[in-house]
């Protein structure tokens, strides 16, 4: 059977740009435009803009909407405030995670979660599936574009579109505010780059204009558009999981370097059996690494000890386009998950040394 591959509102647009369209997470969406390495070096010192309008978004509202929230995902809602976003999983009821998101607290009883494109209708399910106290949901994936505005240039390149002021917006706050002529426009300190930057929540209709007066305002800035490639490498040097690649359903947030996602503080799905698993410890940990020699680590290539002993397996890899090396995410036997270890990488038959490393990969 043949997947139906969505478009993205702006698909037009971004053929135009010149992007390689690739499937993705069940649409089509901009691989890159011109290199991933000129891409990746422009959000690292500049800015650029990804379209990430496939991403899904679901509002959750109403008196018991806390509730709903607190029970499916493992970190404490009941700490934000208004204007402030946190990361968060789901976990799953059988020690992995169902997806990772961003809740962000709107209003009092008014949160949008923001969940990975390939997990909407799965993540719905599984959100609808608990909701036993009656919270209102809404799943408004397909009225939202998604852009984000990301690297060190990010704030001045388009601050003449809005009378917020983008350089008060902290790391994980948001504020909703007009932005190039578009009303209740979410503008969000958040991103996936490590770039710093910003994420834009815009409706549909207003997405064409404000894509077009972004790249207006940021042009003596040398702002362009990112496609997926860059956004990868980008993630990978900061050790930001993917999922599907460093956590699934079969990955527990403990195992993945996710506990202080992970709060014991309130009861959750899975919550007992994950408390157990903390106090008896992992027996594998996902880990940052870098190769000390010339190679490509990719998933799946096994990690190996000094004796050339299997101890895990890499879980996502490239060479950095701002070191120059080979770097990636595996799972090792928690014994080898210290930083400064010696471990090895198994690329074509041929064991390549490597050391794990303290997250993130590249030191700023």
């Amino acid at each position: 059977m043949t997947e139906n591959i969505k478009n993205i509102p702006l698909n037009d647009l971004h053929v135009s740009l010149g992007a390689k369209m690739v499937p993705f997470a069940g649409f089509n969406m901009p691989v890159r435009y011109s290199s991933d390495i000129e891409e990746h070096q422009t959000v690292r010192e500049g800015v650029g803009v990804f379209d990430v309008s496939h991403m899904g978004e679901f509002i959750i509202s109403g008196p018991k909407a806390l509730d709903l929230i607190q029970k499916v995902t493992s970190n404490d809602a009941s700490k934000l405030v208004i204007g402030q976003a946190q990361y968060s999983c789901f976990p799953n009821d059988r020690g992995g995670i169902v997806d990772d998101l961003i809740v962000y607290k709107l209003e009092d009883e008014k949160y949008m979660l923001v969940v990975n494109a390939s997990n909407i209708e799965k993540d719905w399910n599984w959100v609808k599936q608990h909701n036993t106290m009656g919270a209102d949901m809404k799943n408004i994936s397909d009225e939202i574009s998604l852009f984000a505005i990301q690297g060190p240039k990010a704030a001045e390149a388009v601050q003449s579109l809005t009378a917020v002021d983008l350089s008060a917006i902290k790391f994980y706050h948001f504020t909703v505010g007009d932005f190039a002529g578009a009303k209740d426009v979410i503008i969000s300190g958040t991103g996936y780059t490590g770039a710093g930057g910003f994420e834009i929540y815009v409706r549909n209709e207003d997405a064409e204009r404000v894509w077009k007066a972004i790249f207006e305002a940021g042009k003596s800035h040398g702002i362009k558009p990112i496609g997926l490639g860059a956004r990868d490498t980008l993630r990978l040097e900061m050790g930001y999981c993917l999922y599907g690649n460093d956590i699934n359903d079969e990955t527990s947030p403990l195992e993945a370097g996710l506990g202080w996602i992970t709060k014991f503080t309130k009861d959750f799905i899975n919550s007992e059996n994950l408390k157990k698993q903390k106090e008896a410890g992992v027996s594998k940990k996902l880990v940052g690494f870098i190769l000390q020699e010339k190679g490509i680590p990719r998933a799946h290539y096994p990690i190996v000890n000094a004796a050339g002993e299997a101890i895990g397996e890499v879980t996502s890899g490239t060479i950095s386009p701002t070191m120059g090396v080979g770097v990636g995410l595996g799972y090792v036997r928690s014994e080898y998950a210290q930083p400064g270890t010696e471990i090895a990488i198994t690329v074509r038959n041929k064991n390549l040394a490597a050391k794990v490393e303290k997250l993130p990969l590249y030191k700023k």
